[in-house]
């Protein structure tokens, strides 16, 4: 048999703010959402709750203190103190925790607040669209004015939904303004009390008796808006710039959704994207892979040379600093990489071929055995590396 005083930690003589307060102290320790599957905690979050239950209430405390548990049992109806489930504590104790899991006297530890606030009316849903992209603008980034179709706060009633706008709406009847239900029921362990929304305003402690002709009572309205989008250098395929409260209007003055863009890059005619690097294949012909050349190629912001060495081979990477795209949330820039390819040209006239089998026969040109050296793909993930 447990020791109500000693699960709280409490002297037999204890106040009931004494006691309150170590039962704070106690379901704070051993909270579900702090110990999150944790079953030890959850049996003695129950200990602490019928400990509470007893000693909270000066008439069972009475009975308990001289007669024990088996004196509740006998002024009870023969049932022991207990709960059999946790969300049977959150009801039984809505004056304590404020009506919810987590707010009320837990608000500062959970996310609630120490009084419950409601919220005015129903919140509007989120907007998702497509923002197409070029290498150029996520280069440096951009400024983009897209239209959207969306449900906007209706400027007849000002989102109230109500004829003649917020100054008309009525206070509920059935929770005086309150947006919640309280009901009351005796059991053998003495009264309960369980909160819930109201089901004749839901919630909001108001209602419309005249609903408003141009929105019928929703308080919004399909409208089109043209939203200025800033869309940061280096962003990459598939990131979301979420907007916030640019989605649709919430239904009478409920708070307004967001906006979610996704990015979707565009493919780029001469370009292959890594990180923030940017890769161009280049081919040359084999007269300037042997003898060097310089050679125009495209960047992102015009065109610029680039000097091919003599006896360039085929998979070498040329780097171009600072040619590439802007790094998200950086100053810095990648590089723009040149992976030259030597070209084999097919449909030879007999004069090209004449003048290649007389190259053949040059010791200089023949390719080196197999085994000495680097492979190819070896020289090319070096130059990558």
């Amino acid at each position: 048999m447990s020791d109500y005083y000693k699960v709280l930690g409490v002297e037999r003589n204890a106040s009931a703010d004494e006691i309150k307060k170590a039962y704070r102290k106690k379901a704070l320790q051993n909270h579900p959402d702090r110990n999150p599957g944790d079953k030890a905690a959850e049996s003695r979050f129950k200990e602490a709750a019928v400990a509470y239950e007893v000693l909270s209430d000066s008439e069972k405390r009475s009975i308990y203190d001289r007669y024990g548990e088996a004196g509740l049992r006998g002024s009870g109806g023969g049932q022991q103190p207990g709960f059999s489930d946790i969300n049977d504590i959150f009801s039984a104790f809505s004056d304590v925790f404020g009506g919810g899991r987590g707010s009320g006297m837990f608000g500062d530890f959970f996310g609630g607040g120490g009084q419950r606030t409601r919220e005015r009316g129903q919140p509007g849903a989120t907007l998702q669209r497509r923002l197409p992209l070029t290498l150029e603008e996520i280069a440096t980034g951009v400024e983009k004015h897209i239209k959207i179709r969306r449900l906007a706060s209706c400027g007849e009633c000002e989102g109230s939904g109500a004829k003649g706008g917020p100054s008309q709406l009525k206070q509920c009847s059935a929770c005086k303004g309150a947006g919640e239900e309280r009901r009351v029921r005796q059991t053998p362990l003495g009264q309960f009390v369980s909160v819930s929304e109201c089901s004749r305003c839901d919630g909001e402690g108001q209602t419309i008796e005249d609903k408003c002709p141009e929105c019928r009572g929703q308080g919004r309205r399909e409208t089109q808006s043209t939203i200025k989008i800033t869309v940061p250098a280096g962003v990459e395929d598939g990131m979301v710039i979420n907007v916030r409260g640019q989605g649709h209007a919430g239904i009478r003055g409920g708070r307004a959704g967001d906006l979610r863009i996704e990015v979707r890059e565009k493919a780029h005619d001469h370009f292959i994207r890594r990180g923030s690097d940017l890769i161009y294949n280049l081919e040359i012909s084999f007269p300037d892979a042997a003898l060097g050349a310089d050679i125009e190629v495209p960047t992102l912001t015009g065109r610029a040379s680039v000097t091919i060495a003599p006896g360039t081979q085929s998979g070498k990477v040329l780097r171009m600093q600072g040619r590439g795209l802007g790094q998200f949330q950086s100053s810095r820039k990648g590089d723009q990489l040149i992976r030259v390819h030597v070209w084999t040209p097919q449909n030879l006239s007999v004069s090209d071929k004449e003048l290649l089998e007389k190259l053949r026969e040059s010791s200089t040109l023949n390719a080196p055995k197999q085994g000495k050296g680097k492979s190819f793909f070896s020289k090319v993930k070096d130059a990558f590396v």
